[in-house]
């Protein structure tokens, strides 16, 4: 799932001059954005997306820079594609239990659709590159998640929603833990039921007072 919260785009390039493209960048877009899901960043060479988005390493470089930014155009156009869901239930839903219930229920479907790569790309791309700008640019929009979903509960405990004695953080990294665990469970072959259920089991452990409908 996107970090479910926007982040930075894409480092800024010079504008480069040439002969005009003689391809779709939004369609090679599209298909960058389907090989680092699949194979993470490290393990996707630029000869690799070059043979997946059908175009020249010359015509690469031209149209999106290094490999690097385009990894950054690939992270805001999958949030905005593909992980746009969580921030939307953070922002419609009245409650924060609500908005992780919708989360969850959707990710188990997003995670796991047919015809694409399984789970989130922000999870998946970062396990080969710990440590790394990149792997610190995705774990940044993972706590960003978190730290929405924090100010969700702190929210709903100032409104009675929540009983005052919750631990905002520690529910915040629960959700994010699911989230990601979801994840890596899709890729290893989890069902959309098998993940419905289990965000079923991840919601019953929310604290709730007498009054709460969420």
């Amino acid at each position: 799932m996107h970090s479910m919260v926007s982040t930075e785009g894409p480092r800024s390039t010079p504008a480069r001059r040439g002969r005009p493209r003689s391809f779709d960048r939004e369609t090679a877009l599209e298909k960058a954005i389907m090989a680092f899901w699949e194979h993470g960043y490290e393990a996707t060479s630029v000869s690799d997306l070059t043979r997946t988005m059908g175009i020249g390493a010359p015509s690469l470089y031209a149209a999106f820079g290094d490999k690097r930014a385009l990894f950054d155009e690939v992270l805001v156009e999958y949030g905005k594609r593909y992980a746009a869901f969580g921030e939307r239930a953070l922002a419609e839903e009245p409650t924060a239990h609500s908005a992780v219930r919708r989360i969850l229920r959707e990710a188990a479907v997003r995670y796991t659709t047919p015809g694409r790569p399984q789970g989130c790309l922000f999870v998946h791309a970062a396990a080969d590159c710990t440590g790394s700008e990149v792997g610190e640019s995705l774990r940044d929009r993972r706590n960003a998640t978190i730290a929405a979903v924090e100010s969700r509960v702190r929210a709903d405990i100032a409104a009675g929603e929540l009983p005052a004695d919750t631990d905002a953080g520690a529910l915040a990294r629960h959700t994010g833990a699911i989230i990601q665990g979801m994840s890596l469970q899709a890729r290893d072959g989890a069902s959309r039921a098998e993940l419905e259920a289990l965000a079923e089991i991840a919601l019953s452990i929310w604290p709730r007072t007498s009054t709460h409908k969420g």
